[in-house]
């Protein structure tokens, strides 16, 4: 099996924590294949154009001629250090996550964390005059809202957990989130902005989420739904596949197969007759309801 294949089967028979991953790798990876190509070209604007294709704009006019943008910025990732310290949060809570929740509830804390991140960037740059200037040109882009809402999801659900920091000993997942919460999306707040912004966002809905979520109300279960209408509805149908018994190829075959049924007949018949008809099998039930009718 080749590289290829293999990671075909990984992403195809992984956890859905695994699948968040590769798609975040591999469109990162495009990124920078498009990145070369226009070096190479000498059209510096490809990468741009298709990173505006994708990042989510402040400006209402732009946003809605790319209304798929809201889901689509929070995959997308042009620098490496942005990429590597996403997925590094998004793997070690996400193990948590799922250790307590399930994988299902992290897709949708992901999706729904990464929409309220872009529906409170864009609010916020529509809103606060600070940002009149730069708002027709702005986007933003990033897993960090989506990756904020499962790192406060989970430190919410369980925040007495502890775990083992180098140098530093054991420590409470409340105390690491809140850390984590801080130094990127508070702290040097005027670098940045709008992704700060969009970080509040993912980590207001994780900390609502675990809040219904314990009063039994999975706000994702909504979204779940819609992503299984789309996975029933491209998944390839398997061919009801019929058997058809072979007819037998001559009289001698014919008369054979006809004693041996009437024998096993016999059987089933001289079985009744000693422990009655409920000491039958189910598979004996039916072959003397199909020799009652002829077949």
């Amino acid at each position: 099996m080749g590289i290829w294949d293999e990671i075909k089967a990984t992403f195809r028979h992984g956890n859905n924590l695994t699948k968040l991953l590769y798609i975040n790798g591999a469109v990162f990876l495009v990124v920078k294949i498009i990145e070369m190509t226009g070096v190479l070209a000498s059209s510096p604007a490809m990468i741009e154009k298709f990173l505006g294709f994708l990042a989510v704009p402040a400006y209402i006019p732009s946003l809605a001629t790319r209304f798929w943008t809201p889901f689509t910025y929070m995959f997308l990732h042009q620098g490496f250090i942005h990429l590597l310290f996403n997925l590094l949060w998004l793997y070690w809570f996400g193990k948590i996550f799922m250790h307590y929740l399930d994988q299902r509830k992290l897709v949708a804390v992901y999706l729904l964390g990464g929409l309220s991140g872009a529906l409170l960037y864009i609010s916020f740059f529509n809103i606060i005059p600070a940002f009149s200037t730069t708002l027709p040109v702005s986007i933003a882009l990033g897993a960090s809202a989506s990756v904020m809402a499962i790192v406060i999801a989970i430190s919410a659900w369980v925040p007495e957990y502890e775990i083992h920091l180098f140098l530093i000993g054991r420590i409470r997942l409340k105390y690491v989130a809140l850390i984590i919460f801080l130094l990127t999306s508070v702290f040097d707040f005027s670098v940045n902005t709008g992704g700060k912004i969009a970080h509040i966002g993912g980590a207001m809905f994780g900390f609502i989420y675990s809040s219904y979520l314990r009063k039994g109300v999975d706000l994702g279960r909504g979204i779940n739904r819609i992503i299984d209408f789309f996975a029933t509805l491209f998944k390839p149908r398997q061919k009801l596949k019929v058997k058809h018994k072979k007819p037998p190829r001559d009289d001698y075959q014919y008369n054979k197969m006809k004693a041996e049924n009437q024998e096993e007949i016999n059987r089933i018949l001289d079985k009744i007759s000693k422990g009655g008809y409920d000491s039958l099998t189910k598979e004996e039930k039916q072959k003397l309801f199909s020799a009652s009718q002829g077949r």
